[in-house]
């Protein structure tokens, strides 16, 4: 029997620029220049929490938000990276991957929720996805 059909999820679809796949996730960028914020979505219908994905699936997971989360780190000279997988609001399985500063609008705090998202300066936003797509081996 076929694997049922994978769509991203229409909230994240909305929050979130499209930047490319990796073998197992989509990786989007939120669209919010307050933080250099990426989003990795297994491409796995139904999956809600990591336990969903097979232990093959969980590796992979974690072999790519190791390797995003070098990538960010190095494009962006960061204090220190939130990784985190909530879901609270989207129930689609997705990690959150953040780079922060110590003097960022939400430092020391969790980034949700403490400013509205500030829009992207477009030229900054499509030097920071050309810079990560290499990093990550996307193009």
């Amino acid at each position: 029997m076929p694997e049922p059909a994978w769509s991203l999820h229409s909230r994240l679809k909305e929050d979130t620029i499209d930047i490319g796949d990796l073998p197992l996730s989509k990786v989007l960028v939120i669209k919010d220049a307050h933080y250099p914020w990426l989003l990795l979505v297994p491409r796995r219908a139904d999956a809600v929490e990591i336990i969903d994905l097979d232990e093959v699936q969980q590796a992979q997971l974690m072999t790519e938000i190791s390797r995003v989360s070098r990538a960010l780190k190095e494009i962006t000279k960061c204090d220190k990276l939130n990784v985190a997988a909530l879901g609270n609001l989207v129930p689609q399985l997705h990690v959150h991957i953040i780079a922060r500063r110590t003097g960022d609008a939400a430092w020391p705090r969790p980034v949700w929720g403490v400013m509205p998202p500030l829009a992207h300066d477009a030229a900054e936003v499509q030097n920071f996805i050309s810079a990560l797509r290499k990093k990550i081996w996307l193009g």
